[in-house]
C-alpha cells in the first residue's frame, strides 16, 4: 500500500456523507489516502486492528479463509463503502481480508477518530447501525442459501447480485470484471461446478461471457431459478 497525496472530496464515502458539515475539517485533518494495485491486500485476516478504510475509488473483494486451501467471498466493496468495521467488536484483530480486485484509493482512519466520529455524529451512528443490521439479514440469508438452495439457483442469484450491485456498462455486460474462481468464491461451489453451470447457462442462452466479463441474457428466467420455478 502507498500513501498518496490525492485529496478525496470529503463528500464520497460513508464517514463523509454521514458527518456533520463541521465535522468535515477534522476527517480532512485525520485521514489518509492510500492507493491500492490489483492484488494488493488492504488487511488480512488476523491483522491487528487499527482503523476502518473507506473506499473512494475502485472494488475490493472481502473474504475469509474457508479451509487450507480455500477463500469465501463474503462480499464485495466499492466507491462509498466501508470496510474493517468489523474490527469494531471485542476482538483486536480483523476476522476477515481485503484485496483489492482492481487499482484503486481507500480513506483510512485511526480507530480513535473513528470513535470519536461515531460520539459526535448521531446520523453517523445510526447509519452504521443500519448497516450492521443489514450486513447481518445478507449473511443469515445467505447461510440459509448455502443450506436450502440448489447450486444452480445460488449461481443464478449471485448473477443477479452482481448486476444489481454494480449495475451494466454501454455494452450491457455487469460492470465489473471478475475470475470465474473469483465468482464460484462468491457463490461457495468448487470451481467444477462452477463451470460447468455457467456452460449450461450459456447454451441455455441464459449469459454469455466474454474473458472477465458476464452479460445477463435472460434476467428473467435467472430471477425465476432463484425462486425455485422454472419455465
Amino acid at each position: 500500500m502507498t500513501k498518496t497525496a490525492h485529496t478525496c472530496d470529503l463528500s464520497t464515502c460513508f464517514l463523509c456523507r454521514n458527518s456533520l458539515k463541521d465535522w468535515l475539517p477534522a476527517i480532512g485533518a485525520h485521514k489518509q489516502n492510500i492507493t491500492l494495485k490489483k492484488g494488493q491486500q488492504l488487511f488480512k485476516e488476523g491483522d491487528d486492528v487499527t482503523g476502518i478504510y473507506f473506499m473512494y475509488k475502485g472494488v475490493v473483494k472481502v473474504h475469509k479463509q474457508w479451509d487450507q486451501e480455500k477463500d469465501l467471498i463474503l462480499r464485495f466493496a466499492k466507491q462509498g463503502d466501508i470496510l474493517g468495521h468489523l474490527g469494531l467488536g471485542d476482538t483486536s484483530t480483523y476476522p476477515v481480508s481485503a484485496t483489492a480486485i482492481e487499482p484503486g484509493v481507500v480513506c483510512y482512519v485511526e480507530m480513535d477518530f473513528f470513535e470519536s466520529s461515531l460520539n459526535v455524529n448521531s446520523q453517523l451512528t445510526y447509519k452504521l447501525m443500519k448497516f450492521f443490521a443489514n450486513e447481518l439479514q445478507e449473511s443469515e440469508k445467505r447461510m440459509r442459501n448455502l443450506a436450502h438452495m440448489p447450486v444452480k439457483e445460488r449461481i443464478a442469484q449471485a448473477l443477479l447480485s452482481l448486476r444489481n450491485q454494480f449495475g451494466l456498462n454501454e455494452d450491457g455486460y455487469v460492470d465489473i470484471e471478475l475470475t470465474r474462481q473469483d465468482i464460484s468464491s462468491y457463490v461457495s461451489v468448487v470451481y467444477e461446478t462452477f463451470f460447468k453451470v455457467t456452460q449450461e447457462f450459456i447454451q441455455n442462452k441464459l449469459i454469455t461471457l466474454d474473458g472477465k466479463s458476464i452479460k445477463l441474457l435472460n434476467e428473467e428466467v435467472l430471477k425465476e431459478m432463484t425462486l425455485g420455478r422454472k419455465r
